[in-house]
């Protein structure tokens, strides 16, 4: 008969096991390390986070069911906190394994509650891969009720709230400030781009990222490497100092990136924000709505016209360089107020030119720090893209192209003006590419021509056709992207739908 120190004294060394486990690989526990504990007696308290059919069609014996969204509301009080979390065993002495079904953000939704609400968490591991997982590697189900725990001795203190729970303002700064901030949307691209919505309005916060939670497994629903989780941030341009605001439409899918940030890359100053879509659709000040990733690279004429007058410019307010890429017999007919002309003939044949290029600008008075708006025959083509893509190139810190066109700006009754060319100069043939050139090394070219990406206006696609198209074809978003093409001005132009659909790591080749 076992006596009952040993008893005690095998509980504690699979405890300290487990513990040194967290030290050794984080917060996840695979599989096979799990069901090393329980062949050896580990008095670990397994919680599965499952939904309520999936549990009951099998989980593992001794798990105990937890209701996510019976706490992830946020109206119980503080008593009634305590007590649903003692009534699933919960005591800080005894170690935890967070289960769901797998590939989901059930189990990391209450890893981030717990962390939350002061549990130690040297203790507390999501299972890898989850129930899933453990069948896939021979881990026995089984359907028989789990009894009732003893219950734990858990009072919840919010010791970790303000570190971790983001707000509906704090957003808003995120939001307003994507330099110090990184805003990141965890919904499928259907939401982000606006194919489908939750709460009656389409698309996403402005500035936000889309990284859905989807992204971060494998397919044997397994978290990806720290090191690819890790490559993917910096694809999407997320920097490890700056301050991570992470949402969905309510809270709880967000748990996804959160966790992988700040647990598996321990990233420190992330937040998942609680109110998520929700909060924002509700704010009496009808917080706006993106569906294009970068949609103030395109700009309309009621914009511009509000801001492109007289009185602003006096001001010193406006800050806008308005570019004519027309021909000169164009742009002598009637332009818009206050455009200069640098037409796009005289951009291409200088694109090898950086130097020719600034002295250009520079006598059309394009300041660097101004934006400099792209107008030419109609809408977004080869010549405004290419435009946009030289100034940028240039160092211009803020360029965007015009989507109306100058008929449109005179049909509307917007004023236009005749004046002289007032930068003279005789475009030269330049050389042109040959071809499109090879693909970056070990990539698979993906052909998608460039006028399906724009409608008969010549203004892009909606951002949810967009992504129809550049899913379809196959274009990565966590890799870097070579847009290439036989014309440089079609180089731009993808370069440009791209970018607005929030690609960041893209870059236009043969420019």
């Amino acid at each position: 008969m076992t006596k009952p120190w040993t008893r005690f004294a095998a509980a504690l060394a699979a405890t300290l096991a487990l513990t040194l486990d967290a030290a050794a690989h984080g917060p996840l526990l695979s599989a096979e390390q799990l069901a090393a504990r329980l062949a050896g007696g580990d008095p670990s308290l397994v919680l599965d986070t499952s939904p309520p059919p999936m549990y009951a069609a099998g989980h593992i014996a001794g798990a105990v069911p937890v209701d996510v969204f019976s706490y992830a509301a946020g109206t119980l009080t503080p008593a009634q906190a305590a007590q649903r979390f003692q009534s699933w065993g919960l005591s800080p002495g005894r170690a935890v394994v967070i289960t769901d079904q797998g590939a989901s953000y059930m189990a990391t939704h209450l890893y981030y509650e717990l962390y939350r609400q002061g549990f130690p968490m040297e203790q507390v591991f999501v299972l890898d891969g989850g129930t899933a997982r453990w069948k896939a590697t021979g881990g026995a189900m089984t359907t028989a009720p789990t009894a009732a725990p003893t219950a734990g001795s858990f009072t919840p203190t919010l010791g970790h709230d303000a570190e971790v729970r983001g707000s509906l303002d704090e957003a808003v700064t995120a939001s307003g400030d994507p330099a110090g901030h990184a805003l990141v949307d965890a919904l499928e691209p259907a939401y982000y781009y606006g194919e489908r919505n939750f709460f009656g309005r389409a698309g996403h916060l402005p500035n936000a990222r889309l990284w859905p939670s989807a992204d971060f497994f494998n397919a044997d629903k397994t978290f990806k490497p720290r090191a690819e989780i890790a490559r993917m941030r910096d694809q999407l341009g997320i920097r490890p100092e700056q301050e991570v605001q992470v949402y969905c439409g309510g809270g709880v899918a967000a748990s996804v990136p959160f966790f992988a940030l700040k647990f598996l890359l321990e990233q420190p100053r992330v937040k998942l924000f609680a109110g998520s879509q929700q909060a924002w659709l509700r704010d009496e000040r009808g917080l706006p709505m993106w569906t294009y990733a970068a949609p103030a690279l395109l700009r309309d004429m009621q914009w511009l016209s509000g801001w492109n007058t007289a009185m602003t410019r006096a001001f010193g307010v406006a800050r806008i360089s308005v570019i004519d890429v027309r021909s000169a017999e164009a742009f002598a007919q009637g332009h818009l107020p206050f455009a200069q002309n640098l037409p796009a003939a005289l951009l291409r044949a200088h694109r090898a030119e950086p130097e020719k290029l600034a002295a250009l600008l520079a006598s059309a008075g394009v300041k660097a720090a101004d934006e400099a708006v792209i107008v030419g025959s109609g809408g977004l083509d080869r010549d405004t893209a290419l435009a946009f893509a030289l100034l940028e190139r240039q160092g211009q810190q803020r360029v965007s192209v015009l989507v109306d066109s100058v008929e449109d700006w005179a049909f509307a009754g917007l004023p236009l003006e005749k004046t002289a060319l007032p930068v003279k100069a005789v475009a030269r043939a330049a050389p042109e590419p040959s071809g499109p050139g090879g693909s970056a090394a070990g990539a698979t070219p993906v052909r998608l021509p460039y006028a399906a990406l724009l409608d008969t206006q010549h203004r892009p696609q909606p951002a949810r056709t967009l992504w129809q198209l550049l899913d379809k074809a196959g274009v990565p978003r966590y890799a870097p992207v070579s847009v290439q093409a036989d014309d440089p001005g079609e180089v731009a132009l993808g370069y440009l739908i791209l970018k607005l659909m929030g690609y960041a790591a893209v870059r236009p080749d043969h420019i």
